[in-house]
């Protein structure tokens, strides 16, 4: 699986998180279901074709864990996070969204609505 940097621009931060690019159908079905938990700074970037709410939407069926989660448009600017509670439904961001980072929870107080998120292919 290919591999990003994630980057802040708007809010720089310390100690840099890695995602999994997820763009298969199969990948972002499977996201982190039926894992034990989530390594410390890495995450999964699940990528949708085009700016979305109900194709951003992500599930915690089987998810045993909690996750912080960031939803990133097109433009590469948050538009919401969340905290989503491990086997607890469905969580979809306020606006469209192309790019759901999930991560571990403590690190949602480093996104921030209005930031500019850039990807670093590694």
């Amino acid at each position: 699986m290919k591999q990003v940097q994630i980057v802040n621009q708007t809010s720089p931060f310390e100690g840099a998180i890695t995602a999994g690019y997820c763009r298969s159908f199969w990948c972002k079905l499977k996201g982190l279901m039926f894992r034990s938990g989530i390594p410390e700074n890495w995450g999964l970037l699940l990528v949708e074709p085009s700016d979305s709410i109900v194709n951003a939407a992500i599930h915690m069926v089987a998810v045993p864990f909690d996750l912080g989660v960031i939803w990133i448009n097109s433009a590469g600017e948050v538009v919401d996070t969340a905290v989503a509670k491990r086997w607890v439904g469905i969580k979809s961001p306020k606006k469209p969204a192309r790019y759901i980072l999930e991560v571990q929870p403590k690190h949602l107080d480093k996104f921030h609505v209005g930031d500019q998120i850039e990807f670093v292919e590694i």
